[in-house]
C-alpha cells in the first residue's frame, strides 16, 4: 500500500518529534503494534536518522515509515539513506522529485496548493492546520476538490474529527498523539492515546 492508499484507509498520519533518541524509537515501535500504519520521524528529533535507520530495521521494508521537517534536497537524501519511503516538508521544497518517493508538501495559502502541486507534491500538508482550522480546510476543498490535503499542526481528538467530515484525507497528529513518548514518557498512555484516535479515524467518537 502506498502512502496516499494507506492514508485514504487509515486517515491517520502519527508524526514523533523527541529529544530522546531511544525514547523515539520507542514511540515509533509502540505506535506500529498499536496499528498506527503511516509514521512520521520529525528531522528535528535528536539523532533523527539513527531513529529512522533502527526503526526502518525493525519495521521492515514495507513500513510506511517516513521523514519529517524536511527542508531541503540534502536533508532528502540523508533521510532517504536511513531509510525513509516519503518525505514530510513543513514548506515549499525544491529539488524533491527526482528521488522519485511520495511528498507530503507543507502549504497554506491557494497559492502555495498550487506551487506544491507543481513540485509534484503526492498530497499537502496544510499546516500550520491551527491557523485556519476545519472551516478553512473546507473553504480550500472548494476550488480544490481533487486535491488531498492533509492538516498538520493543533490536530487534536476534536479537531481530527471535524477535519475529516470537511474532506481532509488524513489527519496529522504530534503531540496531542504521542505526548511526552518521545521524550522518555509513559508508553502505556501513549497506547491509550493511540486506541483513541484509531477510534476517530475510524468514523467513531470518544
Amino acid at each position: 500500500m502506498n502512502l496516499v492508499e494507506s492514508l485514504r484507509t487509515h486517515r491517520l498520519l502519527a508524526v514523533v518529534r523527541g529529544k530522546d533518541a531511544a525514547a523515539a524509537l520507542s514511540t515509533v515501535r509502540t505506535l506500529a503494534e498499536e496499528g498506527i500504519a503511516a509514521v512520521e520521524v520529525s528531522l528535528t528529533t535528536t539523532d533523527a536518522l539513527t531513529v529512522i535507520r533502527r526503526a526502518r530495521a525493525e519495521l521492515g521494508p514495507d513500513a510506511l515509515l517516513g521523514a519529517g521537517t524536511v527542508r531541503s534536497a540534502a536533508d532528502a537524501a540523508r533521510a532517504l539513506d536511513a531509510g525513509a519511503s516519503y518525505l514530510v516538508t513543513p514548506a515549499l521544497v525544491d529539488g524533491l522529485e527526482p528521488y522519485g518517493v511520495p511528498v507530503l508538501m507543507g502549504a497554506l495559502t491557494p497559492s502555495e496548493v498550487e506551487a506544491a502541486l507543481a513540485r509534484g507534491a503526492a498530497a499537502i500538508k496544510l499546516f500550520p492546520g491551527s491557523f485556519g482550522g476545519p472551516g478553512y480546510l473546507k473553504a480550500l476543498r472548494d476550488p480544490f476538490p481533487e486535491v488531498h490535503f492533509v492538516p498538520v499542526g493543533g490536530v487534536d481528538a476534536p479537531a481530527a474529527r471535524a477535519y475529516l467530515d470537511r474532506g481532509a484525507l488524513a489527519v496529522g497528529v504530534g503531540s496531542p498523539l504521542v505526548g511526552d513518548a518521545a521524550d522518555g514518557g509513559d508508553l502505556s498512555q501513549l497506547r491509550v492515546r493511540a486506541a483513541e484516535f484509531r477510534k476517530i479515524t475510524a468514523g467513531g467518537t470518544v
